[in-house]
């Protein structure tokens, strides 16, 4: 078996040395569909994954051999572990199981590409998905984007954060979750006594807004990464890890390219020697050595191939050894001089491998200084909780995530250590979004074992209906969307907008494709936060001020993450040191039946609404009284996809975007869903339910009250009757008055589309578009169209205004990249986007989402437009 593993990792190894790029985008269009409606273990996706990983293989083949395996994420049934490992050994040569979970249900295994399909239909497999390289999402405010000359739409500028700026504050905006209320109230209830794990891109260990907790105790507690060499993906496409040569004595020491070092006596030394990529993009070659009797390990930091002048280190964690690479000149704004960590590992029975662990990106320790940042600037601005400590899992670099890197630093952070709440602003955005992936099944099982919560970013493909991603859409993970205040859009851009609270135009939408309620809560996404003083600050030009190096401003539902996670310590720590229970269940009703409701915005965009600390500490603070009884939903489902549901066409919410004459509704349609709802836990006497409704604009009637039996089934009647097109959600309450939590929310969701038909008359709207806010049109496309042409004109002068296209299946219908900066009349020519008009070819048939926004740079406030789609 490892003799196996080892020859993959030569040939790997061969291939990144020869240069040879393993393209792991987005799977190629128009692949087989998935063959078994309801049973796919498999899905679309990885499937498609499959096809392009054997197409690569092939072609790779003619000039040097590529390993013809994929690394598999394995979900079992529960208690079923060993029996699966088992039968994966049998399938024959060539399959090996790299790492076994079996608290969580969970296998890693390298498997021949023709043996995946088998691997999926075993019985004791529940879900399979492929390791992939998911990319890093761009948060800065234009994506990199020139500045352009714009003026700001409103007079002065905002003044600029500084160490003056207190702690509820616009620019960190903490204060909107009711955090800073909360701490000043209850100054100890500040994350003291709490770790937050940060799986990201790692964190900065030498930033001094992170390098104390308001107690005095060191921040940061250890900084490891979760990729793997044995992961294909990671092999290829991580080059922090050095995978030492073979046994040698001191003190001259040959690496297996020919270069002598001078190194410290010793008879069992290991060196390697090879370039890694460096902050900016750059390489930059480095030797290391490696002791096996104590584990220590030398970098040559300097380039003299000389170990003896090099501090011998290990983990951090250990003793909090920061080694440095470079000089820093002090005539630059930035620094030169980048900090790296250390970490040694078993990869086989036989081979070492070392990680020089230096951060790349500014993701992460953006991320972390939301979650839990003190002083930054030198003043009062605080992350959510500045009492918490940190341990950083690094299993993202410059190129992107493995997502077997996610999945096993994850389990380590909840199982290894010692954190108590963790925070992933990382995720894929796949066509079928279910939350029946490998990754999501593993995630929850991972949050009841350890008593861990999760807490995801629900991803940034809005603002369409059913883009949220994975594996946010897990049931138990904590969702969340991305919120912004018209004091953030001021403070952050420079921006002018209309309402106080909104959703921001990005942060994806629900509900899952099962009708599945997320994103579950949302939270501020716009934060100015730590980032490494050696990657250039990152700021909005019209906002007349510029960040120094160590701070920048980003956005995105990867911001919005680590405010909810940094919320979550915060009630951890409040309930430890008063003694409540507050396990992630408990933690989770409390957030969920206290979230606060924005009458302005969608159900499918908000969930639940905005978290609210000191609400949800008045439920959790109560103990028992933050859990409810469990009561379960089934709802009908009609998408095009929803035949490939685990119970076809039903699932955990109502969900309706089926085209009129094929399932759907029509407008001024008058419909009635029969919902199954029932009562699982608790009293066997009958318990009586209020029932109520949130958002929908009057779409939805739902009867006012009632009664479940335990265990019985109980139909629920919802009536729809939409009276314009477009998405119309509503979120459907069902409480116990005699609880304080919320025993049940379920999203309910129609889609009433315009039918369009070739020859026949176009949808034509006239409409406004605010600044910073959306406005959605839906149309039904019939089968054998051969064309889709959307148009936008009426646009008053200089207005920055555009449509954005998303298909039935809750993808981007667009060529162009998705973005801040894509598609906008009157804003960078379009930026390489038609934004007056674009033909969508042979456009797949069913309802598609025409999304309308006006730029935050748009000199109007209110841009009025006329937007015409017609089909051929």
């Amino acid at each position: 078996m490892s003799r196996r593993r080892s020859t993959a990792i030569s040939t790997a190894l061969a291939l990144a040395a020869a240069s040879l790029a393993l393209t792991v985008g987005p799977a190629a269009a128009g692949t087989d569909p998935s063959p078994a409606p309801g049973a796919d273990k498999l899905g679309a996706h990885d499937r498609a994954l499959l096809a392009q990983y054997e197409r690569q293989h092939a072609t790779a083949r003619s000039s040097a051999a590529a390993p013809g395996f994929a690394t598999l994420i394995v979900a079992v049934a529960d208690g079923r572990t060993a029996e699966a490992e088992a039968a994966l050994a049998g399938l024959g040569a060539g399959v090996e199981t790299v790492r076994t979970d079996e608290s969580v249900g969970y296998l890693k295994a390298n498997v021949p590409f023709g043996l995946v399909e088998r691997v999926a239909a075993l019985d004791p497999v529940v879900a399979v998905d492929l390791d992939e390289l998911l990319e890093i999402e761009d948060t800065r405010a234009d994506g990199g984007a020139a500045a352009v000359a714009a003026g700001r739409p409103d007079g002065t500028p905002p003044a600029a954060p500084s160490a003056a700026t207190p702690d509820a504050n616009p620019y960190m905006p903490t204060r909107e979750t009711g955090s800073t209320e909360f701490k000043d109230a209850h100054p100890a209830f500040d994350g003291r006594g709490v770790t937050i794990g940060i799986m990201d891109t790692g964190v900065d260990p030498t930033h001094p807004a992170l390098a104390r907790t308001t107690t005095g105790e060191h921040k940061l507690v250890e900084t490891v990464t979760g990729t793997d060499p044995n992961n294909f993906i990671d092999l290829l496409f991580d080059s922090s890890w050095f995978l030492m040569g073979k046994q040698q004595t001191g003190p001259t020491v040959v690496s297996p390219d020919g270069q002598a070092w001078t190194a410290p006596a010793g008879s069992d030394l290991r060196v390697q020697h090879r370039a890694m990529t460096m902050p900016g993009g750059g390489q930059q070659k480095l030797g290391v050595l490696f002791r096996d009797s104590d584990g220590a390990i030398w970098v040559d930091t300097d380039g003299d191939f000389d170990f003896t002048d090099e501090e011998a280190m290990r983990q951090f964690g250990v003793a909090r050894q920061i080694g440095h690479l470079g000089t820093d000149d002090p005539a630059t704004p930035l620094n030169e001089r980048i900090p790296f960590t250390v970490q040694a590992k078993k990869v086989t029975a036989t081979t070492t491998g070392v990680n020089v662990n230096v951060v790349t990106e500014a993701h992460g320790t953006h991320v972390a200084g939301i979650t839990a940042a003190h002083g930054m600037f030198g003043g009062a601005m605080d992350g959510q909780a500045p009492g918490a400590k940190l341990v950083s899992m690094k299993a993202c670099h410059s190129l992107g995530c493995s997502s077997a890197a996610l999945t096993d630093g994850m389990i380590d952070l909840a199982t290894k250590y010692g954190v108590d709440v963790i925070n992933m602003s990382i995720g894929s955005s796949p066509e079928f979004n279910d939350g029946q992936s490998a990754r999501a099944l593993v995630y929850n099982r991972l949050i009841d074992t350890s008593g861990v919560q999760l807490f995801i970013s629900a991803g940034n493909s809005g603002a369409g209906t059913n883009t949220v991603g994975d594996p946010t859409g897990g049931d138990k993970v904590v969702s969340v969307g991305a919120a912004v205040s018209s004091d953030t859009w001021w403070a952050n851009y420079g921006s002018r907008t209309r309402d106080a609270r909104a959703m921001f135009p990005f942060s994806s939408r629900g509900p899952r494709e099962d009708g599945g309620f997320k994103p579950d809560v949302t939270a501020p996404g716009s934060a100015v936060s730590t980032t490494p003083d050696w990657i250039a600050p990152a700021s909005v030009a019209e906002t007349g001020y510029r960040l120094p190096p160590g701070y920048s401003m980003l956005n995105g539902t990867s911001m919005a993450s680590p405010q909810a996670a940094g919320a979550g310590a915060l009630l951890l720590s409040a309930a430890r040191q008063t003694g409540v229970s507050a396990s992630p269940a408990e933690l989770r009703s409390a957030i969920h039946s206290t979230a606060r409701w924005n009458g302005k915005a969608d159900a499918v965009a908000q969930g639940r609404g905005g978290l609210d600390v000191p609400k949800a500490w008045s439920v959790l603070g109560r103990g028992k009284a933050a859990t409810a009884d469990a009561v379960t939903v089934s709802a009908p489902v009609c998408t095009p996809l929803s035949g490939q549901l685990v119970t076809p066409h039903r699932g955990s919410g109502l969900f309706n975007s089926c085209a009129p004459g094929a399932g759907g509704q029509g407008v001024g349609e008058q419909r009635a869903y029969e919902l199954t709802v029932t009562r699982t836990t608790g009293s066997d006497r009958p318990v009586a339910y209020e029932v109520g409704l949130k958002g929908g604009g009057g779409t939805f009637s739902v009867p006012s009250s009632v009664v479940l039996a335990k265990g019985v089934p109980t139909t629920l009647r919802v009536t729809a009757r939409p009276g314009t097109q477009g998405v119309h959600s509503a979120v459907l309450v069902l409480d116990d008055p005699l609880t304080r939590a919320v025993e049940q929310h379920t999203m309910l969701a129609v889609e009433a589309a315009v039918p369009l038909e070739a020859g026949g008359a176009p949808l034509t709207v006239t409409g406004v578009s605010y600044r910073n806010d959306t406005v959605h049109y839906t149309v039904a496309v019939p089968a054998g169209a051969k064309a889709l042409t959307v148009s936008l004109d009426g646009l008053d002068e200089g207005s920055q205004t555009r449509w954005w296209a998303f298909r039935p299946t809750g993808v981007s219908g667009e060529a162009s990249a998705a973005g801040t900066v894509y598609c906008y009349n009157g804003y960078l020519d379009g930026y390489g986007c038609d934004p007056r008009s674009r033909t969508y070819a042979a456009p797949a048939a069913g309802v598609w989402e025409l999304v309308v926004e006006s730029r935050r740079t748009s000199p109007l406030l209110a841009n009025p437009y006329t937007l015409t789609a017609s089909v051929s």
